[in-house]
């Protein structure tokens, strides 16, 4: 599933990113962007209508990237979906994206466990759209199972930005509001704080979970 690899003979390279104090400038405050309800919208390689909205009661996470952080974003985003779905290891390409999640420590039996749907989302701006057709193909091949979105329009730099050359990535929480935005190198350190934070996510999905004593995990 080498779907970031594409990215490299499609679109030659994505536009110039915005560094993270244009994305600040772009969302506000990080608490006014964390306020901020999202629905971003795009089709996959097979044409069909993907959103982020339908996506509410799960943690969303996004990860995109240019051309020379494909491969780390195809990386990254390999190894959260397996550590949210550790029975994805083993399943076959057509199973993969199906796997069930994780459960939570204590949760209620009787709710439905927060899922964790982790985004492909390949950057294609500069792809004429003559040639975006080429491109659907092209992904369909690589990717014959696992719905990839294609962005031709520039929206994930436009709405977030984008750090070059690196991967990043987008959290949502369950109500759909933007909790994070990170990007650069994910070290063993840089990603147990994504993964705490998603976790504290799904965790805050139960009102009655929620305590004063919550601490929510930093954004380096």
């Amino acid at each position: 599933m080498n779907i970031f690899k594409t990215l490299l003979e499609l679109s030659g390279r994505c536009m110039l990113s915005v560094a993270a104090i244009g994305f600040l400038s772009l969302l506000g405050s990080p608490a006014e962007a964390r306020e901020r309800v999202v629905n971003i919208a795009m089709e996959d390689q097979f044409r069909n209508r993907r959103e982020t909205g339908v996506m509410q009661g799960d943690v969303v996470v996004l990860v995109y990237a240019e051309r020379k952080g494909s491969e780390a974003g195809q990386a990254l985003g390999r190894k959260l979906h397996v550590q949210f779905h550790p029975t994805a290891e083993q399943a076959t390409a057509a199973d993969w994206s199906r796997q069930p999640v994780v459960g939570i420590p204590g949760w209620p039996a009787a709710i439905r466990v927060p899922d964790v749907h982790v985004v492909p989302v390949a950057c294609l701006p500069e792809v004429p759209k003559p040639l975006q057709p080429v491109a659907r193909s092209r992904f369909r091949t690589d990717s014959p199972a696992v719905s990839v979105w294609l962005d031709f329009d520039d929206t994930m730099r436009r709405t977030f930005g984008m750090v070059p050359a690196a991967p990043n990535v987008v959290l949502l929480d369950t109500h759909g509001q933007m909790y994070s935005m990170l990007s650069g190198h994910f070290d063993d350190v840089k990603y147990k704080d994504l993964v705490s934070m998603i976790d504290f996510l799904r965790r805050q999905a139960h009102p009655d979970l929620r305590t004063a004593s919550t601490t929510i995990p930093i954004v380096r």
